[in-house]
């Protein structure tokens, strides 16, 4: 499997690509990151250094793989965090490339925006780009419920809710929809859970809920989902698989007592998923 990665990249700690493509590798994908920011280290620490990467620079590297003659050979487009407007139109023209090229090719869009404890935290054009044009293109989204209730205009809480919402989104476009940090009031104490949903049908998933912020985690989570949902093309798989290792990874990051990803120390916690949590038909 090939993935096209378009993703901000950091030098210091995991986020975007510096996030995604290693525990992809170490699942066996082939990634081709194309980065749309070099930053010192991810915006939470508040200051950083490094620069946007122009869209028309992003657009060439692209340009560049496609003259190599690998478009055929790409299987998913992955974006993730996009830093400026411009960058979706570019994201957008990679996906109709790349499904020219090769016609069973999906595109996986995470469409970060905030979270419910912080709010949107990307510039305010952002939400409407992803909603408006970079959404309805895709196949497969993974949102978190924040942003589930901001792309169908939706307030997602109890499961039937989310679920809800959950159908509005797959009438925009994409088939699959991943929605991560799932809070429902009757939720057993102590837990979080991902809801993922296809034609198919709809599963839940319920990890224990660690006290911890790990920047990145839901960039792994989508490249993860991503790649084996389009390996499998069963969501219930796909959904346990990524909720072992990204659960494990979270964990060994909280017990280390670091702020960044232990992204490198919990490598085999990818290539061989513990399957500690089953995943539960909902629909």
């Amino acid at each position: 499997m090939k993935i096209l990665s378009i993703q901000s990249a950091v030098a210091h700690g995991h986020v975007g690509n510096s996030a995604a493509v290693f525990p992809l590798q170490r699942i066996g994908v082939e990634v081709l990151p194309v980065n749309t920011v070099n930053f010192s280290n991810h915006t939470g620490y508040g200051a950083w250094r490094g620069s946007l990467i122009a869209p028309e620079d992003v657009h060439d590297v692209i340009l560049g793989i496609e003259e190599r003659g690998v478009l055929p050979q790409i299987d998913v487009v992955l974006s993730g965090y996009q830093g400026g407007t411009g960058i979706g139109d570019v994201i957008v023209d990679a996906v109709q490339r790349v499904k020219a090229a090769n016609p069973s090719a999906i595109y996986a869009c995470d469409p970060v925006m905030g979270n419910a404890k912080s709010g949107c935290f990307v510039a305010p054009e952002i939400p409407h780009l992803l909603r408006d044009r970079v959404v309805p293109v895709a196949d497969i989204i993974t949102p978190n419920q924040f942003e589930l209730g901001f792309l169908t205009g939706t307030e997602p809480s109890t499961m039937d809710s989310t679920l809800d919402s959950v159908d509005l989104a797959r009438a925009m476009g994409p088939s699959t929809v991943l929605v991560t940090s799932v809070e429902r009031p009757d939720r057993e104490a102590g837990t979080i859970e991902m809801l993922a949903v296809d034609a198919a049908g709809a599963w839940v998933v319920q990890t224990p809920h660690l006290p911890f912020k790990a920047n990145g985690s839901g960039d792994v989570t989508a490249a993860l989902f991503s790649a084996h949902y389009r390996a499998t093309g069963d969501a219930a798989v796909a959904l346990e698989r990524t909720a072992s290792s990204v659960f494990d990874l979270i964990e060994l990051t909280y017990q280390s007592g670091e702020r960044e990803l232990q992204l490198v120390q919990a490598q085999s916690f990818y290539a061989h998923p513990r399957m500690q949590f089953s995943a539960q038909r909902v629909r």
